[in-house]
Formats: structure tokens, C-alpha cells, sequence
């Protein structure tokens, strides 16, 4: 039904929709006056007037006058009538960026290669677990996490990682970069964080209103020797002990032995960050650090690198006295992580499957190492080879620089990785290099983009 006035305007009232009748003529103002078919200072027509022509109840179009007053499209003055107050401002269209081109090969670090995710052995798991879970489980629960996941992780972490793991001292977090954040509020700083390191990560921590101070590092690993010094005069100190990112080494025994002895005779934490700990190619992997010390050390575990970062699972193991202030922290964030995913991981780890998964991937990503030293090893300088999923490519002084090799690489549709952004401070007299991750690409275009990368070296 349509009806038109005297101001020659043709309203479009569709009286069969749902909602009724004054929500119709509601509808229909509403449109007019949006789309500018009702300008401003428009007067409309009396209510008895536009009830004889819509063949409506005037009690009906007084309330959707009163409604649309209330919403701010009509203005209504005694004496004066009802007019059109204007329309609401339009928002001004979001600018849309560019989509970014990927690149056809990927070798930045990072990242596993999310295309081996075991999809059926998590399915299962999801529907073992679901069919397993009490009603509560699909409630509001602990902050620190789901018990099924807290008791599997602890078994798991203690026979892989040598961590000495009690359930009740474990949280769940929705990542790594949560749990860094959590532990942040909760100790405060100075905080001590490796130079070279991982910039974003720097980047939380600040977020916290913790300050951070660098942490050198030489070939023998973060200098915990320097902890509680002059300069590095720090409440806490994160370190990636087993593979140390983005150089590559292993904390050495007595460095280790160190940055247990300022923790104990500081009372300081130790932010054990295990990103890639299960991934060792040499030997068995390194024992965690937190074993020399749990009551100063926090181990930091995730399945981001074994599984997939689009789970958001972490975990954290604390030290006693840490454990109610980062529950309180970890509730006042987000209550708790999802459930639903922690109970498949739990199932996935008690029956197996996760073990077989990581084999499976450690056996991957040593092939993808080999295939690297083969190809670049005889005319490059490779580190951190012997663990994780990605190794330093230096460039010895008087050849191009980072931004060349990138550039170079990029017109060829390559995307590596460099050295340069994960030093505290820029300093062009810094060391560079490539940091080459070998699980970012595909299994099927691994080997080109390998090859890719020698011809960009050998070409510059």
C-alpha cells in the first residue's frame, strides 16, 4: 500500500509485514527521512490527517510519531506540528586498505606449517571429549583452566619436557602473548628481555606498564651474568633457554646455573619461554629450566608451534606464591579460556595423539633443516640449526645489507625474515641476517622457495 500527500512525497507502507501496523508506518518514515525523501523541517501531515488517508487508528500514528520524536527523526512543537528533525549523520565510508599480496613463497619464521593441523585426530578428540564432559563444563569455570587439561598437561610436560608440574600451580591462557601479558601485571617491572629478541613481545610487556631493559646476547646465550647488575637491576628476566629466538643457540649449562642464582638471591622470576621446545634435532631435547628451580622459575608453554595458532592455548607452570595473583589477573581478563578446546587437547594428550603429532612434525621440520644446510650451508653461515623451526642466514660485513636481500628476494615474490627489528635499539653497525623459517611455506613449495632464496644469494 502506498500513499501520497499533499508534500507529494509517496510513502511506502507495507501493512502485511511483521510487527503490526505502527511499526509499519514506523518502517516507512523512517526510510523516507534515511533517504532523504523527507528532507529537513518537513512537515508532516496532522495525525487525524494521515490516519483518514492511511486508514489507520490516529492513536496509531500518534505513537509512531511519538516513537520516531523519541529517536530523534521528527521534532514535534506545540502549536507547530510534527516535522522532520533531519536524518542521523551517515557515517563516512571505512576506508578499505589494499589486501596485501602474499607472496609466492613464504620462508618468514613464525609460524608452523598450519597445513599439517591433524584435523581427524581432533575431531575425535572433540567428540570423545564432548561426549565425556559433565553439564558443568559448558558453564562459567576456574580461571586457571579445565582440570582435564591441567592433570594431562602436567604428565605430558613432566615426561617431555622434564618440568615438574603440579595441576594446581598451572594456568590456561588464550596464548603465549596472554600469559606474557598476565605475568607482566602481576610482576611488575623492570623487566629484563633478550637483545636480540622478539619485538611484539617487547611490545606487550610495555603494554603492561612494565619498563623493559636489554638482555644481551652472545654465543653462548642470554648473559644472565649481567642480571642484577648496575644496569639490568630487574625484577624478572624472560629467556627462551632450549632455542634461544631469533640467533638460535641454546643457553649454556652455567648460564643456566646463573639465572637460577639471581632469581633464588634476588627473589626474581624467570620467564622460561618454551616456544619450540620439542623440536630438537641433535639429541634428545634440553630439559626445561624450570626444573633447576620451580618456586623462581614460570614455565611458559604452547601449541602454537605443535599445533596450529589459531587454538589459543597456552600454559603456564608457577611458582606458589604466583599462582592466586595470576589467577585474579587471568579472571579480571576473560574469566577463563574457552572450555570446549581445552578438553580436546586433554584428550588429544592422554590418548596419544598429541605425541604422535609432534613426531610426526619434528621428523618434518628436520627434513626441511637438512634441506636448508644442503642448499645454503656450503656458501652461508647458518645458526641455531640444531632445534625449532627456523635458523639464522648472517651476512658478513661488506655484503648487501638486510633491505637489499629483502628487496631482492620480494621482486622475485620471496618473503623472508630479518635480524634487524629484534634488536631493542636500531644500530646500523648491529650484525644482520635472513632468519629463515622452514615451516611457514607448504610441503610442496618448500624445496622452490629453498631454491629461490640460493639463486636471490648467489645474484646479489
Amino acid at each position: 500500500m502506498s500513499i501520497e500527500w499533499a508534500i507529494s512525497i509517496d510513502l511506502h507502507l507495507d501493512l502485511e509485514a511483521a510487527g503490526g501496523r505502527r511499526q509499519a508506518l514506523e518502517r516507512a518514515l523512517r526510510e523516507a527521512i534515511r533517504s532523504g525523501r523527507l528532507g529537513p523541517q518537513t512537515r508532516l501531515p496532522s495525525t487525524r490527517a494521515l490516519a483518514a488517508g492511511l486508514n489507520l487508528a490516529r492513536n496509531t500514528v500518534a505513537a509512531a510519531y511519538e516513537q520516531l520524536t523519541a529517536e530523534g527523526y521528527l521534532s514535534a512543537r506545540v502549536g507547530s506540528g510534527t516535522e522532520v528533525a533531519g536524518a542521523p549523520p551517515r557515517p563516512a565510508p571505512a576506508a578499505t586498505p589494499a589486501p596485501a599480496t602474499a607472496p609466492r613463497f613464504d620462508l618468514r619464521p613464525g609460524s608452523p606449517e598450519v597445513g599439517t593441523f591433524p584435523v581427524d585426530a581432533w575431531l575425535r578428540a572433540v567428540r570423545r571429549a564432548l561426549a565425556a564432559a559433565p553439564v558443568s563444563a559448558y558453564d562459567y569455570g576456574d580461571p586457571r583452566g579445565r582440570p582435564e587439561l591441567r592433570a594431562a598437561l602436567a604428565a605430558y610436560l613432566g615426561r617431555a619436557r622434564g618440568v615438574l608440574a603440579d595441576p594446581e600451580r598451572m594456568i590456561i591462557c588464550s596464548g603465549y602473548v596472554q600469559a606474557l601479558g598476565l605475568l607482566a601485571r602481576t610482576v611488575g617491572g623492570p623487566i629484563a628481555m633478550e637483545d636480540p629478541g622478539l619485538g611484539f613481545h617487547r611490545e606487550v610487556v610495555r603494554h603492561q606498564g612494565a619498563d623493559v631493559l636489554a638482555l644481551p646476547v652472545d654465543e653462548l646465550g642470554a648473559r644472565t651474568d649481567l642480571l642484577g647488575g648496575a644496569d639490568l637491576p630487574v625484577r624478572a628476566a624472560v629467556l627462551t633457554p632450549a632455542h634461544q629466538y631469533p640467533i638460535g643457540m641454546t643457553l649454556h649449562p652455567a648460564r643456566r646455573r646463573t639465572a637460577v642464582a639471581w632469581a633464588r638471591t634476588h627473589d626474581a622470576i624467570v620467564i622460561e619461554d618454551d616456544y619450540d621446545g620439542e623440536f630438537r634435532y641433535d639429541r634428545q631435547p634440553v630439559g626445561a629450566l624450570q626444573a633447576m628451580s620451580p618456586e623462581h622459575v614460570v614455565y611458559v608453554g604452547t601449541a602454537a608451534k605443535t599445533l596450529g595458532p589459531a587454538l589459543r592455548l597456552a600454559w603456564m607452570v608457577l611458582p606458589e606464591r604466583l599462582v592466586g595473583p595470576v589467577s585474579a589477573a587471568k579472571r579480571l581478563a576473560d574469566l577463563h579460556t574457552e572450555s570446549i578446546g581445552q578438553l580436546a587437547l586433554a584428550d588429544l594428550i592422554t590418548t596419544h595423539g598429541y605425541d604422535r603429532h609432534i613426531r610426526s612434525c619434528r621428523l618434518n621440520y628436520r627434513r626441511r633443516r637438512d634441506l636448508l644446510i644442503e642448499r645454503l650451508g656450503r656458501h652461508h653461515q647458518l645458526h641455531g640449526i640444531a632445534a625449532g623451526m627456523h635458523a639464522l642466514l648472517g651476512l658478513p660485513p661488506g655484503s648487501p645489507d638486510e633491505a637489499a636481500v629483502v628487496a631482492s628476494a620480494g621482486a622475485r615474490g620471496l618473503a623472508v625474515g630479518t635480524l634487524g627489528p629484534h634488536w631493542h635499539q636500531p644500530d646500523p653497525a648491529a650484525a644482520q641476517g635472513l632468519i629463515i623459517g622452514y615451516g611457514t611455506a607448504s610441503r610442496a613449495s618448500y624445496p622452490a622457495a629453498i631454491d629461490l632464496l640460493a639463486r636471490t644469494l648467489h645474484g646479489l
